[in-house]
């Protein structure tokens, strides 16, 4: 299970546990919904943060993906050079 799904369930729990303590507390209408409110919006903050965590993270890895492939696509342009340069010197010496 990736950590990220962990993150996400361990929040979903706690926003739930939150909600049904508020939910069941002594308090008015009015307060127990602007506290139920509060708590949304803590949440949501809280789910907010962590998708810009993975989404940074995500593009992080995709910026050193694209790196290593461009230098693997240098690194095979010279090693074709190379190999055309060698064939071409050799071709120019072996005449038939």
């Amino acid at each position: 299970m990736s950590s990220n799904k962990v993150v996400l369930g361990v929040l979903a729990g706690v926003a739930v546990g939150a909600l049904a303590g508020i939910l069941f507390a002594p308090d008015k209408g009015t307060r127990t919904r602007k506290k139920i409110m509060r708590k949304g919006e803590d949440t949501l903050d809280d789910l907010k943060d962590k998708f810009d965590d993975m989404l940074e993270t995500f593009q992080d890895k995709f910026e050193d993906t694209k790196n290593e492939i461009e230098e693997l696509i240098e690194k095979g342009k010279s090693v074709y050079d190379d190999a055309k340069s060698k064939y071409e010197h050799a071709k120019k010496e072996v005449k038939y």
